[in-house]
């Protein structure tokens, strides 16, 4: 079975409630047909419920009455939700005439469902950008306790069987932050972690904070803040595999490892990588998905309370479907 049969079967064994708020979006429709069909979660749409069925009829597809459909113009609860939404944020400023306006929209909507208790994750991004998709879940939802930050994994499904999990590394951050500092950086360890276990399936998470040194053979404040990180995820997650800094090679080579970082109980064994920065991560990850043939899954936005995703607006029917499948294994470790 591949990781992402396996992630399929997970999410079908314990199904959760995603909500798709962009229901009218050609992809979108399609791949929640199909998760509907496969049982794969129960999908709630948001939007006017006759416009919804209407333009699945037109689709030819048979499965979209299976959902939850709910109308914030007409819903029962948006009252409700707009009350939350404005004691949520009338710190900042906002007037209960503005939460009841914003609560019409479909992204904020969604994460009031999933604040409320009514939902458990939300994907979106095939017609909004990444700011609309975040800035309603960091509003609303907010990050996870002790977090203070958002970050985005990606998982690499590789042919060098012989490193990671058999091929298969989580890493991160690749999408979000860009010039973490020590305590972000921690962050990131702990979550991209958690996403090793809770999407990837890993029993035993080992990361590797990476640098371009390997415990001290290169001096710079850069180097440092790694080495300060490292520190930090330890007092955060006591119980987690976790060392650096290490070079790449010193990760993930077990004889490179042991020759550069004897005693590391991560060096040459490491199936997560931490990137020193965004900049890294990205480049990272496109250099082994282009240069090595490897599938990249994701990005898997981390760190938020309830698990949001946000999707490529170049995405397939299929990316959306496995992203449903992802947000549902996510939300069974909150």
């Amino acid at each position: 079975m591949t990781l992402i049969e396996s992630i399929i079967e997970r999410a079908k064994s314990n199904k959760q409630r995603i909500v798709l708020p962009e229901s009218l979006e050609e992809r979108t429709i399609k791949a929640a047909d199909k998760a509907l069909e496969d049982s794969l979660a129960e999908i709630i749409l948001i939007g006017s419920r006759k416009e919804i069925l209407d333009y699945a009829a037109t689709l030819g597809l048979k499965n979209i009455e299976k959902a939850t459909i709910i109308d914030p113009a007409t819903s029962e609860k948006t009252a409700e939700y707009a009350n939350l939404l404005y004691e949520l944020r009338k710190a900042k400023g906002m007037t209960p005439e503005q939460a009841q306006k914003l609560v019409l929209n479909p992204l904020y909507f969604g994460c009031l469902i999933i604040k409320s208790g009514d939902a458990d994750g939300q994907i979106s991004g095939a017609l909004s950008t990444t700011g609309d998709t975040l800035r309603p879940a960091l509003q609303i939802i907010k990050c996870a306790p002790g977090i203070s930050c958002v970050s985005g994994a990606m998982l690499m499904l590789t042919k060098a069987e012989q490193y990671g999990e058999d091929g298969v590394l989580v890493i991160g951050d690749v999408a979000v932050t860009p010039v973490p500092d020590a305590s972000q950086l921690a962050q990131i360890a702990v979550c991209t972690a958690q996403t090793a276990r809770s999407v990837a399936g890993f029993a035993d998470p080992r990361v590797a904070m990476l640098s371009f040194s390997t415990k001290g053979s290169a001096k710079h404040e850069n180097v440092d803040k790694v080495v300060e990180a490292t520190t930090i995820a330890h007092q955060m997650a006591p119980e987690l595999k976790l060392d650096g800094e290490l070079q790449a090679d010193a990760a993930l080579v077990p004889s490179v490892g042991t020759k550069k970082a004897p005693g590391s109980p991560i060096a040459g064994k490491a199936n997560v990588l931490v990137f020193p920065s965004l900049e890294a991560g990205n480049i990272g990850y496109k250099l082994i998905q282009r240069l090595g043939g490897a599938e990249a899954i994701g990005p898997i936005l981390q760190g938020i309370a309830r698990p949001v995703n946000d999707l490529s607006r170049g995405c397939s029917v299929d990316d959306i479907y496995k992203m449903i499948a992802i947000t549902a294994c996510q939300a069974m470790d909150k």
